[in-house]
């Protein structure tokens, strides 16, 4: 039976074990949304992981939505980022970028000239988001032209030619967690009445239109999906998530992508009791046939069980990778302890609590 530490051949792509490293926001870019040496010295420490998904990089420049988070639309970031993959390759890692883009989850004030987001409907977000001038709630985001849209799926294509051009071995589209392509796909956040709502034939449009120019920049092989089918961030809900979710992941395997990613429903989720797939990973396994990763909470134990169990091919760690660079050593020696992540500098600037933990002595 598949352990975490065993080999995987991902769609060609060689993976010394089947621990991954989940895409982490960590706000160390420059204003430009440019990665640097620091960023290469934090993502090549974590280079033992099977693979490394990036954190959400901008696929325009109205894309804004987290201060100093990447891009990888302009020259500069593109540069950026191949510094940051040869340091993984240095180090003997895979590397996929995941391309993002917020769509309401954003603020004018993080948007060129100070632009309104921009949604498939006009429904505001539900909490606050992190400005330049501090915390401030949500704005009703501008509903996109049906012309606007067409630009916006180019871009993504754009975004997932210059991963390659960077030198990344493959580029995960970032479908879950109420960005741009979940708004679309859900109906609590797509009111639309043209070819891009109603339906889930329609509400789910523009997500595969995005991963088909995707797979037009690289190949099927390269590109995988990530999606939530049962997280509530930003007030997302849908009417049938089953239904929804269950047309997108058969659609996705029609089209033979390298993986889907799929993410549990965490604490928080399941204590609103509004959740309405508890085991997201089991339910959507049947109706995919390629390479399922999962993620939400997971530990050695619930990891080498979900694989045991044939739910899913590989294992993402999110959290635990924040305070463990070697975090395959210190699962394979378990016993050992993990460090413990400082929530306080998950977000910030500089070295601190971002690659300054420590790893294991050579001697373990």
């Amino acid at each position: 039976m598949p352990d975490l530490f065993d080999a995987y051949d991902l769609a060609g792509l060689h993976l010394p074990n089947r621990v991954v490293m989940a895409p982490m926001t960590r706000t160390r870019s420059s204003d430009a949304g440019v990665q640097g040496p620091l960023n290469r010295e934090y993502y090549a420490q974590r280079a033992t992981a099977g693979l490394i998904v990036s954190e959400c990089t901008a696929v325009s420049a109205d894309c804004g939505g987290i201060l100093r988070a990447p891009g990888i639309f302009s020259q500069e970031q593109v540069e950026g980022w191949r510094g940051v993959v040869d340091g993984v390759h240095t180090a003997g890692g895979r590397i996929y970028c995941q391309i993002w883009h917020p769509g309401r989850i954003s603020h004018p004030s993080l948007q060129p000239g100070g632009a309104d987001p921009v949604a498939p409907s006009a429904i505001a977000a539900k909490g606050e988001i992190f400005t330049p001038s501090g915390r401030v709630p949500y704005t009703v985001p501008r509903v996109l032209a049906l012309e606007e849209i067409a630009p916006i799926v180019q871009a993504f294509g754009r975004a997932a030619g210059h991963a390659r051009d960077a030198g990344f071995d493959g580029v995960e589209l970032h479908g879950a967690f109420g960005y741009l392509p979940d708004q679309f796909l859900q109906s609590g956040t797509n009111r639309r009445t043209d070819a891009y709502g109603g339906p889930v034939e329609n509400r789910a449009r523009f997500m595969l239109e995005v991963v088909e120019a995707m797979v037009a920049a690289w190949s099927t092989a390269r590109v995988g999906v990530k999606l939530s089918p049962s997280t509530r961030f930003y007030g997302q809900e849908d009417a049938d998530a089953l239904a929804t979710y269950g047309h997108v992941i058969r659609a996705l395997d029609g089209m033979g992508i390298g993986y889907v990613h799929l993410m549990e429903p965490n604490e928080g989720d399941l204590k609103t009791g509004t959740v309405q797939i508890e085991r997201v990973t089991q339910t959507f396994r049947p109706m995919f046939h390629g390479t399922v990763i999962t993620n939400g909470g997971y530990d050695k134990g619930k990891g080498k069980a979900v694989l045991r169990d044939g739910e899913a091919d590989l294992v993402s760690f999110g959290v635990p990778y924040v305070a463990n660079p070697d975090l395959v050593a210190r699962l394979h020696l378990d016993p050992v302890p993990l460090n413990k992540p400082d929530p306080a500098t998950f977000y910030g600037e500089g070295p601190g609590g971002y690659t300054d933990y420590p790893a294991l002595p050579a001697a373990a």
